[in-house]
């Protein structure tokens, strides 16, 4: 096991860069109030608390309501500003309908060619991805607006490509959309 395995996969789309710099962004936040706190216990397991004037605080008591809040909106934010633009469609140039099946998907390109195709899982081989191989790869242009739809047949379907930091659920008789753009080939 090496350590890159523990990081997010590299980004191929804007939404996963998104996603990635967010992740950046909480885990510095998680870091600094983790150190703190064990600053402040390693302070308090020294301390002899011999002290008698410090009964009543409440401008500490006030900061420490306050504080909490503002952290709260600093993780906040940017998470609805990156919800937001997920969930926006700009003038998408191709739609790819994507249906899901008991044990494989179907993969419909209607806009300007009508083409389908059908791809199924591959077993699992040394050199291939656990449950991401299939043997007909859906293949989509890259710096090209894409629109997404999903949909099932028969039950749940999850459908996901993590560099790419999209993931729909497809269920039965309803019909999910999403935007996609490709900012790398592969």
């Amino acid at each position: 096991m090496k350590w890159t395995k523990f990081y997010l996969p590299d980004a191929y789309s804007p939404t996963m860069e998104q996603l990635v710099y967010f992740h950046d962004h909480t885990m510095s936040i998680i870091t600094s109030i983790t150190i703190l706190i064990c600053i402040l216990l390693n302070s308090l397991l020294w301390n002899k608390l011999i002290e008698l004037n410090m009964n009543e605080h409440q401008m500490i008591e006030t900061w420490w309501t306050i504080l909490p809040t503002i952290v709260l909106f600093l993780i906040a934010i940017p998470s609805l500003k990156i919800l937001y633009s997920m969930e926006e469609l700009i003038n998408p140039t191709i739609s790819i309908k994507s249906m899901g099946h008991q044990w494989y998907w179907s993969y419909e390109y209607s806009d300007k060619f009508c083409k389908e195709l059908e791809s199924y899982m591959k077993y699992n081989k040394k050199n291939d991805f656990r449950l991401l191989e299939v043997d007909n790869k859906m293949k989509a242009p890259f710096l090209t607006q894409i629109r997404m739809i999903f949909s099932s047949s028969d039950v749940l379907h999850s459908w996901t490509i993590p560099c790419l930091g999209i993931k729909m659920d497809a269920v039965p008789g309803r019909i999910n959309q999403s935007s996609l753009m490709i900012k790398k080939p592969g």
